[in-house]
C-alpha cells in the first residue's frame, strides 16, 4: 500500500485570519485578562523568561546549516566562510533545508578595542563581518557568531560577560548576524557574578530582547551551550531556542552512542521553539562508518535537534551528500505540525530505563505530521536482528494495520499488523519507518489482544 508523500519539510504553518469586531466594553475585558495573562508569564517564566511577540519569534523548528568548528576549529577566515556558503548552495544543501553559515570560536583579537568593542580579525576577515554576511545573505543563506557567557571564550578570546548589550548590538545591528552560539567557559568568580549558569545566560538573554525592542529587528537566535551541566531541558526553553544537552562531540560511534544514551532521558523536553541541542554533525568525519552516520544523523534529526554540519564540503563524499540530504529524514526534524522528539519505548539490549554508554535505548518512537515515526538501533558490534510489537509503542493504535515506509531505502513495504521484524540489521545501524493507519487488522488473528496482561472477554474471563 503507498503512504502518504512526505510534506516540505520548511513548509510554516498559517493560522487563518479572522476579522474581529469587538464593543468597548469586551476590549477592556480583553485588555484586562491580557494584562493577568502577562503576569502570570512572568510568574512563570521568571528571569529572562519574557518571549518576544509572535511575529517576531524565531527559532521555531531546528536549525540546519554549517559550523565551522568540527572542520576547522580555529584555522578559519572569510573565504573559509564564503567557499563554504557558496558548496551549500551548489551542493543542493540550501534546497533541503540548510541555511545557516555559522562562524565558531578564533574569529576575534585578542583584546577589545579602546571603545570596548570585539574586533573581528583583520588578517582573518580583512573585508570585516558586516561584509561576509552581506555576502552570506545574498545567497539567501543566514550567518551565526560566537561569544561565551564568561570573561573569555575557550580559546581565549574576549567574552561576553559584563558586556552583553554592547555585543548584542555589535552581533546583529553592527555586523548582521542572526544566531548566537553562546558557551560556558572562563566563568567568573562568584562573587563578581553572584550568579550561576542560569543567571549568566539570562543576562545576554535580556540583552537580546533589549536589542531587538529598540531596533525593531528579530532577535538573534540564541543557542545555549553549557553542555548540560545544570539541567537545561528544565528552564533554557525561557532564555533561548536550543540548548547543548552533553558535552563535545567526538567523530567516532562511542561518541554517537554515549551522546544517545543521555538524550533517552530527556529527549521529551524538545518541542517548538525549543530545541535540546546533541552538538553539531560528525557525519563525514573521523572513524564513523557509513551505517553508524546513518545512524547518526537520524537520531540527531529525530530527537529534534539542531542539524548544522561540520564537514569539510569540498571534499564531502557522495555517501555524506546522501546522507545529509535524505530529505525524508530532514522532514521529520522539520515537521511544522509535531514539534516533539521521539523517546524510548523499549531499551533492548539492556534492562529499561538504564543508562549504558555503550548500549543505548534500541527502540524509540513519535509522533509526526504523516504518522508515527519508529528508530531502531543496533547498538551491537555485529548484524542483529530487531523485532518489535507495534502496540510496544504509545503513539500506535490495537487492533489496526500501518502502511510501512523505509525512510532509507525510501520504499514502501506493504502493511504490518501487530509486530515487525527487521533481518540482519548492520553493527551500529538504524532502520527509520513512517507508520500510516491503514484500517483495521485482518480478522482473525490471534490472540485477541496485542497486549495480554489484563486481556479479558466480556463474560469475565481471562486471554492468556
Amino acid at each position: 500500500m503507498k503512504s502518504m508523500p512526505l510534506k516540505d519539510p520548511r513548509s510554516p504553518l498559517a493560522p487563518p485570519r479572522h476579522a474581529v469586531i469587538v464593543s468597548s466594553a469586551l476590549t477592556f475585558a480583553l485588555a484586562a485578562l491580557g494584562v493577568a495573562l502577562a503576569a502570570l508569564s512572568m510568574l512563570y517564566f521568571g528571569r529572562g523568561g519574557a518571549h518576544p511577540p509572535a511575529d517576531m519569534r524565531v527559532g521555531r523548528l531546528p536549525v540546519m546549516g554549517y559550523n565551522t568548528w568540527n572542520a576547522y576549529h580555529c584555522d578559519i577566515n572569510e573565504t573559509v566562510l564564503l567557499e563554504t556558503a557558496s558548496l551549500i548552495k551548489s551542493l543542493g544543501l540550501a534546497d533541503v533545508g540548510y541555511d545557516y553559515v555559522n562562524v565558531d570560536d578564533c574569529y576575534s583579537e585578542k583584546k577589545r578595542n579602546d571603545n570596548g568593542d570585539i574586533v573581528a580579525d583583520p588578517t582573518r576577515f580583512p573585508h570585516g563581518m558586516k561584509w561576509l554576511t552581506d555576502h552570506i545573505h545574498s545567497l539567501g543563506l543566514k550567518a551565526g557568531i560566537y561569544s561565551d557567557a564568561g570573561w573569555f571564550t575557550c580559546a581565549l578570546y574576549p567574552g561576553s560577560f559584563q558586556n552583553e548589550e554592547r555585543d548584542a548590538k555589535l552581533f546583529r545591528e553592527e555586523w548582521g548576524f542572526d544566531l548566537l552560539k553562546y558557551d560556558n567557559c572562563a566563568v567568573p568568580f562568584d562573587e563578581i557574578s553572584r550568579e550561576n549558569i542560569i543567571g549568566r545566560y539570562v543576562r545576554m538573554s535580556d540583552a537580546i530582547a533589549t536589542q531587538a525592542k529598540a531596533s525593531g529587528q528579530p532577535p538573534l537566535l540564541l543557542s545555549l551551550c553549557e553542555w548540560g551541566n545544570q539541567q537545561p531541558w528544565l528552564w533554557a526553553k525561557r532564555i533561548g531556542q536550543s540548548w547543548r544537552t552533553t558535552g563535545d562531540i567526538g567523530p567516532n560511534w562511542n561518541s554517537v552512542a554515549d551522546i544517545i544514551n543521555k538524550n533517552s532521558f530527556i529527549s521529551w523536553a524538545s518541542d517548538f521553539y525549543g530545541h535540546g541541542d546533541l552538538d553539531m554533525l560528525e557525519v563525514g568525519n573521523g572513524d564513523l562508518t557509513f551505517e553508524e552516520a546513518k545512524a547518526h544523523f537520524t537520531a540527531w534529526a529525530f530527537m529534534k535537534s539542531p542539524l548544522l554540519i561540520g564537514t569539510h564540503l569540498a571534499d564531502a563524499s557522495t555517501e555524506t551528500l546522501s546522507i545529509l540530504k535524505n530529505t525524508e529524514i530532514i522532514a521529520i526534524n522539520q515537521d511544522p505540525v509535531v514539534g516533539t522528539a521521539i523517546t524510548p519505548f523499549r531499551w533492548g539490549a539492556g534492562p529499561q530505563w538504564t543508562s549504558n554508554s555503550t548500549h543505548p535505548a534500541q527502540y524509540w518512537s513519535g509522533e509526526s505530521e504523516n504518522g508515527t515515526v519508529f528508530m531502531l538501533l543496533n547498538v551491537l558490534d555485529e548484524p542483529a536482528d530487531l523485532f518489535f510489537n507495534l502496540t510496544e509503542s504509545p503513539w500506535i493504535r490495537s487492533g489496526r494495520q500501518y502502511s510501512v515506509r523505509d525512510l532509507w531505502a525510501h520504499t514502501d513495504n506493504g502493511t504490518a499488523a501487530r509486530n515487525i521484524s527487521v533481518p540482519a540489521v548492520p553493527a551500529h545501524g538504524v532502520v527509520a519507518l513512517l507508520l500510516q493507519d491503514a484500517g483495521d487488522e485482518p480478522e482473525g488473528i490471534e490472540p485477541k489482544c496485542s497486549v495480554l496482561e489484563w486481556c479479558i472477554d466480556k463474560n469475565g474471563t481471562l486471554i492468556r
